[in-house]
């Protein structure tokens, strides 16, 4: 009988625990682990997809040019939360299915965006760049308790921050979901409100919706001339559901104070935007703590198998 062929196309793949790369081995997994070690291309993807029973993947592009070649393919496992990669439709056409792992990453990403909350109320990043150029520049800064927060999208993710902040003396917080059941769910300090206002009146705004079509795009140059001069933007969501163009202008016209983002939308990302010192950039690593990585291999691995 013929072994299952694997193509795991996400990077990096088993370097927290070697569970997932045993279990397919004790399996009969006959499975390729990237050999670029970086996120890869549409060509490169599209060009050994082929010869392969299942993908566990990343967020690297699953186009309709790479299905076009995966004419033995049966799943994709997708590491992590967002299937915004992959062209369902086209795998719906080829009977291909489609899993994710939407709870594993989630308390990572949540922490991580507590985390960059800090970091640019204090101006944190500013501060280690000035250090590193042997420059001693201390910052005045604001906490989170006295701050208002905007959370956009009120799911795994966005609930968990809400609960992250009620150890900093519960601040106030504005939130938003396309779920309207979201307002019998979430704490009585939290109030359920339209965009608008989170845009006008938070001093601090977080994203944790999906990238679909409705939110391509969601924060643009109108929405920022809605801000207040002091806010902070925070994406840990997905890359596309803010133009970066027009957080560029905001942030160079000084029309918000900060942002920080972690997801782009063409990763790796070497835009404009590195060259802002008060956008504190990460290399889309919400997710990225070791046992989170590891649950989030395991259950594509196990859904695989």
């Amino acid at each position: 009988m013929e072994r299952m062929k694997v193509l795991v196309s996400t990077a990096p793949f088993g370097a927290t625990s070697a569970t997932p790369i045993n279990l397919m081995k004790d399996a009969g997994v006959d499975f390729t682990i990237n050999p670029f070690g970086r996120k890869m291309t549409e060509a490169e993807l599209a060009e050994i997809i082929d010869e392969f029973d299942c993908l566990i993947a990343g967020t690297e592009a699953i186009t309709s040019r790479v299905l076009a070649n995966a004419r033995k393919l049966k799943l994709i496992a997708r590491v992590g939360i967002g299937l915004d990669s992959v062209d369902l439709v086209q795998a719906r056409e080829q009977n291909i299915r489609v899993s994710y792992t939407p709870d594993a990453p989630s308390p990572a990403v949540a922490e991580l965006t507590i985390g960059l909350m800090i970091s640019t109320l204090r101006s944190v990043q500013i501060s280690n760049q000035e250090m590193h150029n042997q420059r001693w520049q201390r910052f005045f800064g604001r906490r989170l308790s006295e701050s208002v927060i905007g959370i956009i999208g009120v799911g795994r993710i966005g609930s968990r921050v809400i609960e992250h902040l009620a150890g900093f003396g519960s601040p106030e917080i504005l939130a938003n979901d396309c779920d309207p059941s979201v307002a019998a769910r979430v704490p009585d300090h939290v109030k359920i409100v339209e965009k608008e206002q989170i845009y006008r009146d938070a001093d601090v705004i977080s994203i944790h919706v999906p990238l679909t079509g409705e939110t391509q795009g969601m924060i643009g140059a109108s929405e920022f001339q809605m801000f207040r001069k002091d806010a902070i933007l925070i994406n840990t969501a997905r890359g596309g559901i803010v133009d970066e163009s027009a957080l560029e202008d905001a942030l160079v016209k000084k029309q918000i104070f900060a942002a920080a983002v972690d997801t782009f939308g063409h990763e790796p990302y070497q835009g404009p935007l590195c060259n802002i010192e008060q956008c504190l950039l990460t290399s889309h690593m919400g997710s990225m703590s070791g046992d989170c990585r590891e649950r989030m291999e395991l259950e594509a691995t196990q859904e695989v198998i």
